[in-house]
């Protein structure tokens, strides 16, 4: 009898989906790359990431700067403040490195660095990395997996506290180029990526002790730079290594293009902006849009020296506004917080500070699909909101609400109304001409804690914006390390401050931002202290749903609550990303999704060689 070749098609199809429902997790194969929801953009044989020019010249500096300075060469622990050059998303990883690493150009998808491949089961339970054969450290010593399972111990006992270390249950190195996490129940399905991303020591060169210090000794890494000068609180050198081991792997094409990076401090924005109109430094990203539109015409800009450019981004636009710290009484009810929104006038500041250039900002996922602002909330959002009815104000549910904006005037007196009779509800009332207490008579005061003169400006705007109305509102400007000294240990009852860098793929940095644990937890960016079960759920749900459309439903779930919270007084976002550059500098013909990548850049003295 001859057997029907569709029946046995079909009958082998059967026989290979009951064998791979048997398989253990650990069937899985390895792969290239890993993302947040679906498969990588890229395939396994992916010559380099899109932004990038790997025919590159290499060769020059770049330097950069930075407005105060810095006393340690370590940025994983809260001790001591370490300038950005060593470790930093838009400068670059460029001492240690990690596992794997971002393609910016995808939401959230990650590709091979240390790790020549990844082993993932399909329900995220565990992770195995293989160590590239080539890596080394600086010393030429192989990078291991022991290296690995030291790194992740000493950053959970040491280093910046994380939430997420406590869901990896165990860490194992396999052998001596295989190592293994395993998760504990409850572990988001973001946790493999966040592991993958980790900073990677040597074990046989940095200790414990080593690590736990504040110190301008810098630690051994394997990256493209080493630390070759330090002036300290000045400046600091990077030099390329001749010996990097990664130069042409994938993700390293078109990458570390110059020979030495340098990083200047300079006391205040002032000094720091004549000094790049000098040439000290070659590359700015301008925040200030009068300066934008005004304070460029010098003459390096006239002679073409200095190019000025606009680029567009993809990503959301993150949260920049007064950051309410809810820990002091004086903003822990929450229609006080509202009510300090009504004495805003957004008109009148866009216009008489910035001439109008900005957009105001409502949404904590500004201008993306992730935003709430504008959208009825949809029915899966409704199911993951029903626990908490009282979570979202309706307005915000349903997508009609807008942060009060001021008619230009800077004294809007139906706005003002609005706010003193939120304020009359908490228990504030107006008496001769100031705001008090109604049961105890104390006066509604508060200071806001800034660092640089353009926030000082923004700070002292909205103080006389406060005092029309009777709040007596101190403006307080510190230097760089005691500011951000006080922002570790929450020591501040109102900031400016800008959740920039917001991601397509947001996911445990919410935690860190928004969870009642990162509240209590000195070093954490929950500045304002926010502590609801509404948001703990809604960032467990964001990170463990599947596919991307669960995903933005609880993402937008998460902005509607956080909105509906009022810790942060929204103020504005650029519409563009504003780059000055000195034109030493030559960079590819587009960026990323989130804009210029000034590591894929390179030297255009060196291109004429």
């Amino acid at each position: 009898m001859v057997p029907c070749p569709r029946l046995t098609s079909a009958l082998a199809a059967l026989l290979l989906g009951f064998v791979a429902s048997i398989l253990p997790a650990s069937a899985q194969e390895p792969q290239h790359g890993i993302a947040m929801h679906g498969d990588p953009k890229l395939p396994a044989d992916f010559d380099h990431l899109p932004y990038a020019n790997p025919e590159a010249p290499q060769g020059g500096r770049i330097a950069y700067a930075m407005v105060g300075s810095f006393d340690s060469l370590n940025p994983f622990i809260l001790k001591g403040t370490a300038p950005r050059a060593l470790w930093d998303d838009e400068w670059g990883n460029n001492v240690w490195e990690s596992l794997m690493v971002r393609n910016r150009d995808e939401p959230f998808s990650l590709y091979g660095l240390l790790a020549e491949s990844v082993t993932v089961p399909d329900d995220r339970s565990w992770i195995s990395f293989s160590i590239h054969p080539q890596a080394k450290w600086a010393d030429g010593e192989p990078v291991t997996a022991h290296d690995v399972v030291y790194s992740f111990n000493l950053l959970k006992d040491h280093g910046r506290p994380k939430t997420w270390y406590a869901m990896v249950a165990d860490v194992t190195a396999e052998s001596e180029r295989t190592v293994h996490f395993t998760f504990g129940e409850g572990a988001s399905r973001e946790l493999p990526l966040l592991v993958a991303l980790l900073p990677i020591f040597p074990k046989h060169a940095v200790s414990e002790e080593e690590f736990s210090r504040s110190s301008l000794t810098p630690l051994m890494g394997s990256g493209p730079y080493e630390v070759a000068e330090t002036r300290p609180g000045t400046s600091i050198i990077l030099k390329k290594r001749a010996d990097y081991w990664g130069e042409d792997l994938p993700v390293k094409r078109g990458f570390d293009n110059f020979d030495e990076i340098r990083l200047e401090y300079f006391r205040d924005t002032n000094t720091y902006f004549e000094a790049f109109k000098k040439g000290l430094f070659d590359y700015h990203r301008e925040k200030d849009p009068s300066r934008w539109q005004t304070g460029y015409r010098f003459p390096a800009v006239e002679q073409g020296l200095v190019k000025l450019e606009k680029f567009d981004t993809g990503i959301p636009k993150g949260m920049n506004g007064f950051f309410m710290n809810t820990r002091k009484p004086v903003f822990a009810d929450k229609r006080v917080r509202q009510a300090l929104g009504y004495f805003l006038d957004f008109k009148w500041l866009n216009e008489n500070l910035f001439l109008g250039a900005y957009d105001r900002t409502a949404s904590y996922f500004e201008g993306s699909e992730l935003s709430a602002i504008g959208r009825p909330a949809s029915e899966e959002e409704k199911k993951l909101l029903a626990p908490y009815p009282d979570a979202v104000l309706p307005s915000v549910m349903d997508g009609s609400y807008r942060p009060p904006e001021g008619d230009g005037s800077g004294r809007d007196r139906d706005n003002f109304r609005k706010g003193l009779a939120l304020l009359k509800e908490a228990g504030w009332v107006r008496q001769g001409g100031k705001i008090v207490n109604e049961k105890t008579g104390e006066p509604f005061a508060f200071e806001i804690l800034v660092m640089t003169r353009e926030d000082e400006r923004l700070a002292l705007a909205y103080q006389n914006a406060l005092a029309l109305v009777g709040i007596s509102a101190n403006v307080r400007q510190v230097d760089a390390s005691q500011y951000w000294e006080r922002l570790k240990s929450f020591d501040f009852d109102m900031i400016r401050y800008n959740l920039a860098f917001a991601s397509l793929s947001p996911g445990s940095e919410q935690s860190f931002r928004w969870s009642s644990a990162a509240a209590e937890s000195p070093g954490s960016f929950n500045f304002s202290g926010a502590s609801d079960p509404a948001i703990d759920a809604m960032i467990q749900s964001l990170l463990s749903v599947r596919g991307r459309e669960t995903f933005v439903a609880a993402v937008r779930a998460l902005d509607r609550v956080l909105i509906s919270g009022f810790y942060v007084v929204p103020l504005f976002h650029a519409p563009a990303e504003w780059v000055a550059y000195w034109n030493r500098l030559s960079h590819p013909s587009h960026g990323s999704l989130y804009g210029p990548e000034p590591t894929t850049w390179w030297s255009a003295e060196a291109s004429q060689h």
